[in-house]
């Protein structure tokens, strides 16, 4: 789990994100499209067309941090485009990174085994 210190808000860019783009191409969104500071501390996350692979960037103080996770099996619960950017708290972070619906928490499938 990703180490949210107190205050910092957590962001999802609504639609779909092409999964290429690395701290540099996502943090240009966040100006541009979000309207928001990548450097301000704030926790940027971006999921990908399929919708099984997201990308959380964060600049902690001394550099930037890109953090990935794909699901093995689903995928994470995204607001709808027309949403806008929508912010979220970090308890619902921690349980969007576990591929649980965000808005109701319920468990959802695990893997037993790799393969």
């Amino acid at each position: 789990m990703i180490p949210v210190p107190s205050g910092v808000r957590v962001w999802l860019a609504t639609g779909h994100t092409d999964m290429r783009k690395g701290f540099p191409g996502l943090s240009l969104l966040v100006q541009e499209v979000l309207r928001r500071d990548p450097l301000s501390g704030h926790l940027f996350c971006f999921r990908g067309r399929r919708g099984d692979l997201l990308k959380v960037i964060w600049h902690d103080g001394q550099g930037a941090c890109l953090f990935t996770k794909r699901l093995e099996r689903g995928r994470f619960l995204w607001p709808s485009p027309a949403d806008g950017a929508v912010t979220i708290t970090p308890a619902q972070l921690g349980y969007l990174l576990e591929g649980i619906d965000w808005r109701h928490p319920q468990e959802a499938w695990r893997p037993t085994s790799v393969g």
